[in-house]
């Protein structure tokens, strides 16, 4: 009975959930049921979604690496007898006489990444390996380039690592990082820094550095700039203006008490003339090196450059000229007396011609730099560098350099020069100065091969 009665119960119960949930549909049937009438005879509203804007197909990110490397092989034919206290600024400084290599003196690999329209970051390695390079100093646990390891080989260091804000203002780029100055080697397509400054005008870096490079202006630096343009839309006249460490990619350097306390300042002003087959550069600079003490006195230096080019797809005609102030720079010992710091003025003239024999396949190339170091140097004293200024600077020695090749194209982005390089060296000193080193010459014969990929 009690069996039967659990039964009936269970069954009871479960019609009653039945029923209950066909009340609930019938319920909510009838709620919905005006609604759908009243749907049905009232104008609809109107509830889509605003229209898309059509999506920008025309930009496409960039995401490149690329890179380029030059190298020669060489022959040094003569060699400054001197044993490299000469152009310790250039590559065969202390090569011997009748050295015969093949070398890369420079190796690029960098990385382009677009983040977005509006910002852009750009990575680059380097390694520069010098012919001069020697083994570990046993004092110093230092090398003669610091481009190489200790043990010779070739070594990548940072080079550029920055961020790219396009039109921060219409016609102007902020750059912050590491990266190109505006002294004469700033060029990026594509964005509203200059494209005609001396460097890429003259178009054979990997023959030699322009005057400036060559005798230790900053190439590139950790800072910030504004890179500009007055006509955006035709691009034919700009501005950068720049604050920078002044140590290019090295760290703050213990051995310089004064970096990490001054900064360098750079500006440049570039215009293209006559449907931009003339180029005009005007550049300047300025840095505080060393504070004021008793025996040398408050350093800096600064710089002033004008280059003007004309060019056309037949050929190119440019000169470069700029005059530098050492203050306390050098260290004056007048015959008899006592050291005492003095100034120097660095003056440069450079001067170059390059053009197509065969228009894409054969060119030419020639130039001339007259270099002097110290134009107001007085031969019957005794100079040296003070701490603070260029490492490589020297007020001693004037130089004469030259250099001439073919330039043979068998495909884009692929060159090989055949090109004699001559550097003539002279000793300020009069004759009987004790330390003065006769004149002499280096020359070398190369055969340069350059070749850029991911361009």
């Amino acid at each position: 009975m009690k069996r039967v009665f659990t039964n009936l119960a269970c069954t009871g119960l479960f019609a009653a959930l039945v029923l209950t949930a066909a009340s609930s549909s019938a319920q909510t049937y009838a709620s919905t049921e005006p609604t759908k009438k009243a749907a049905a005879t009232a104008p609809a509203a109107s509830t889509a979604a605003p229209a898309k804007a059509a999506e920008d197909t025309s930009w496409k990110p960039q995401r490149r690496i690329w890179g380029y490397a030059f190298g020669d092989l060489y022959y040094a034919a003569h060699t400054d007898q001197n044993t490299g206290a000469r152009g310790p600024e250039t590559n065969y400084a202390g090569v011997p006489t009748y050295r015969n290599a093949f070398q890369f003196r420079r190796i690029y690999l960098g990385y382009d990444y677009e983040i977005t329209k509006k910002f852009k970051a750009e990575f680059l390695l380097e390694s520069a390996p010098a012919a001069n390079t020697g083994v570990v100093n046993a004092n110093t646990a230092t090398v003669q380039n610091g481009d190489n390891l200790a043990d010779g080989k070739m070594a990548f260091y940072i080079k550029n690592i920055n961020l790219r804000y396009r039109d921060l203002w219409t016609g102007t780029d902020l750059v912050v990082g590491e990266m190109s100055t505006p002294g004469f080697a700033l060029n990026e397509p594509g964005t509203n820094g200059a494209t005609s400054l001396s460097e890429t005008t003259w178009g054979y870096r990997f023959i030699e550095k322009t005057v400036t490079d060559l005798h230790k202006n900053n190439s590139y630096d950790v800072g910030a700039a504004l890179q500009g343009t007055f006509d955006p839309a035709t691009k034919n006249f700009g501005y950068v203006l720049m604050v920078g460490n002044n140590t290019q990619a090295s760290l703050l350097a213990a051995n310089n008490p004064a970096t990490g306390f001054y900064k360098i300042f750079y500006g440049d002003l570039w215009g293209k003339f006559l449907d931009k087959h003339l180029l005009v550069d005007i550049y300047a600079d300025y840095a505080r090196t060393g504070p004021a003490t008793v025996a040398i006195g408050g350093q800096s230096h600064n710089m002033l450059k004008g280059f003007v080019a004309y060019t056309t797809p037949k050929f190119t005609v440019g000169l470069e000229a700029y005059t530098q102030k050492l203050t306390n720079g050098v260290s004056a010992t007048p015959a008899g007396g006592t050291a005492a710091p003095a100034n120097a003025t660095v003056q440069a003239l450079s001067v170059f011609v390059k053009g197509a024999i065969i228009k894409d396949k054969l060119g030419f190339f020639a130039r001339y730099d007259g270099y002097n170091p110290d134009k107001d140097f007085i031969g019957t004293d005794a100079y040296a560098a003070t701490p603070n200024i260029y490492s490589s600077y020297t007020p001693v020695y004037k130089e004469k350099f030259y250099t001439a090749g073919l330039d043979i194209t068998p495909t884009k982005n692929v060159h090989f020069a055949p090109n004699i390089w001559l550097v003539d060296y002279k000793d300020q000193r009069d004759a009987g100065v004790n330390g003065r080193v006769a004149d002499d010459h280096t020359l070398v014969y190369r055969m340069t091969f350059y070749f850029v990929f991911g361009k």
